[in-house]
């Protein structure tokens, strides 16, 4: 059974970016408990989310992560709508993550997790920034 469709963009965008900010708030509780590898993971899904909120306005999604972040990074990063190390940072975490997730012997320090949170925290920033921009220069829908 098909569950019908019951909000509006607006609505998705807003609950992509609750997730984000939810996986940010617990990033860093992990950060501050020592429990870097799963600080990294969260901070990079954090990253995820938020880059997810802002295809969304367009209506833009993707099935696979690297097709998302690729997008992402043509279309917001290389055309200066978000600036070009916030393309290299997300590449580093998605590195991070993925070693903290699958590397049986990687060793995750508490600076580079303290950088991944940080990443996170401004990538979110910088999304609610230019979505705020967005909906006060037209209606929403």
């Amino acid at each position: 059974m098909k569950r019908p469709d019951t909000g509006t963009r607006h609505d998705l965008i807003e609950h992509r970016f609750q997730i984000a900010k939810e996986d940010l708030e617990t990033a860093d509780l992990l950060l501050n408990a020592g429990q870097y590898r799963a600080a990294n993971n969260r901070a990079y899904y954090s990253i995820f989310h938020t880059i997810d909120a802002v295809l969304s306005v367009e209506s833009i999604a993707f099935k696979r992560h690297k097709d998302t972040l690729a997008y992402f990074n043509k279309q917001y990063v290389a055309t200066g709508i978000f600036p070009r190390d916030m393309g290299r940072k997300i590449v580093k975490a998605e590195e991070i993550r993925h070693a903290s997730d699958y590397d049986t012997f990687y060793v995750a320090s508490k600076e580079i997790t303290a950088q991944q949170v940080e990443t996170a925290a401004q990538m979110l920033r910088l999304a609610r920034e230019y979505y705020n921009e967005i909906i006060s220069g037209k209606g929403q829908d």
